[in-house]
C-alpha cells in the first residue's frame, strides 16, 4: 500500500508503508539479536571468578536488560537514520510523519513504548499494539503514534515495462494519424494506465480509460474504425508515435516541439494479446464492451465469413471504454 507523504517543502512523496508482513520479521531478527547478547551477558555474571555484592549484580543485570532491550533500537534507530539490522534485512526505515529523519526522541520514545508497553515479555498490551497496526491506515504501532513516526519500505520489486505492440489490424490506420497535436504529458498518462490497468478496480479502469480515450480522440486524427476496442486504440496511437520517434532519432531529426513520447508500454498484464498475436481469435478484452459493438460489419480480429467487400458501417455505438469517432 502506498502513502502520500508530504514533505515541509511542500512536497507530495508517494511512498509504501511497511505492514505487519515485514515487520514482524524484522523484529523477530532484532530480538534474536538482543537474545544473543542478554545470553553473553548472562554467561559471564554466571562464570565470574570475582565475587560480587548482590545487589551491585542485580543493578548490572537491570542496566544490560535496559542497555539490550532499550539502548539497541534507540541507538541503532538513531544513528543508522531509522533504521535497525532487522529493518535493514527487510528493507524497512522508520521517518516522521512528514518523511524526513528520525531524531534522538524519536527512537527514544518508539523503544519506550515498545519495550514497556507493545512487547513481551516486559509489554503487557502486545496485542493492542498488534491490533492498531491492523486498523491504522499507515500501519502504526502504539509507538508510531507517539512518537509521530511511519516505517516505510525502501525497497520495492522493480516492474517490468511491458512492451506495446501495434495491433495488426491498426497498423494500416495508425500510418494515417495526425500527431502533431499530441502532448508528451498525455502519452505519458496513457502509458502508465496501460501499465497499471490489471490491477486497478473495473469501475476505475474503464471510467479511466474512457477519460483518456476522449481526450486523445481530441487530439489525434482520423478517429479509429469502427468496433475497435480501447485498449486497442490507445496502443495504436503510442505505438505509432514512438515508431515516429524512432525513425527521426535514426534519421537525425528532433521530434516536433522537441517532444518525445517516452513510450515503451504494452496492453497491461492479464490484457489479451492484440488481434493475431499470442491471444486466440475473439479473446475478449476487459476493457472492451461486454457485448461485441452494434453494427452489420465485422468486429475485428475476426474474419468475415464472405471475403467480399463488407457492407456499409453506420458507425460504432457508445460502449465502456470505446473512443469517440
Amino acid at each position: 500500500m502506498s502513502q502520500q507523504l508530504v514533505t515541509g517543502e511542500a512536497v507530495a512523496l508517494d511512498l509504501r508503508v511497511a505492514r505487519l508482513a515485514s515487520r514482524i520479521p524484522a523484529a523477530m531478527l532484532d530480538s534474536l539479536i538482543q537474545l544473543a547478547a542478554m545470553l553473553a551477558v548472562t554467561v559471564v555474571f554466571t562464570r565470574s571468578d570475582v565475587a560480587v555484592d548482590p545487589a551491585i549484580a542485580v543493578t548490572l543485570l537491570i542496566l544490560a536488560v535496559v542497555g539490550i532491550f532499550l539502548g539497541y533500537p534507540v541507538a541503532f534507530e538513531t544513528l543508522w537514520r531509522g533504521r535497525t539490522p532487522g529493518k535493514a534485512a527487510m528493507g524497512l526505515r522508520v521517518v516522521r510523519d512528514d518523511g524526513g529523519p528520525i531524531r534522538f526522541r524519536h527512537a527514544l520514545l518508539r523503544g519506550l513504548i515498545g519495550l514497556f508497553v507493545e512487547r513481551p515479555p516486559f509489554g503487557v498490551f502486545f496485542f493492542v499494539g498488534v491490533i492498531t497496526s491492523l486498523a491504522s491506515e499507515r500501519g502504526k504501532r502504539l509507538g508510531d503514534i507517539v512518537a509521530g513516526t511511519i516505517v516505510l519500505q525502501e525497497r520495492i520489486p522493480a516492474r517490468t515495462p511491458t512492451t506495446i505492440r501495434m495491433p495488426p489490424q491498426l497498423a494500416g490506420w495508425a500510418t494515417t494519424l495526425d500527431l502533431s497535436a499530441l502532448p508528451s504529458d498525455l502519452a505519458l498518462a496513457v502509458r502508465e494506465f496501460l501499465g497499471r490497468a490489471s490491477g486497478l478496480r473495473p469501475a476505475a479502469r474503464e471510467e479511466l480509460g474512457r477519460r483518456l480515450c476522449d481526450a486523445v480522440a481530441a487530439v489525434v486524427t482520423p478517429p479509429p474504425p469502427p468496433g475497435t476496442p480501447g485498449w486497442a486504440y490507445l496502443s495504436a496511437v503510442l505505438a505509432e508515435r514512438r515508431r515516429r520517434d524512432e525513425e527521426r532519432l535514426r534519421a537525425g531529426r528532433p521530434a516536433p516541439g522537441g517532444q518525445s513520447s517516452g513510450w515503451v508500454g504494452a496492453p497491461p498484464a492479464g490484457v489479451p494479446a492484440p488481434w493475431g498475436s499470442e491471444a486466440p481469435v475473439g479473446t475478449p478484452s476487459p476493457w472492451a464492451p461486454s457485448a461485441p459493438p452494434v453494427g452489420t460489419g465485422p468486429a475485428l480480429g475476426r474474419p468475415p465469413a464472405d471475403p467480399g467487400p463488407p457492407p456499409p458501417q453506420p458507425g460504432p455505438q457508445p460502449g465502456p471504454f470505446a473512443p469517440p469517432v
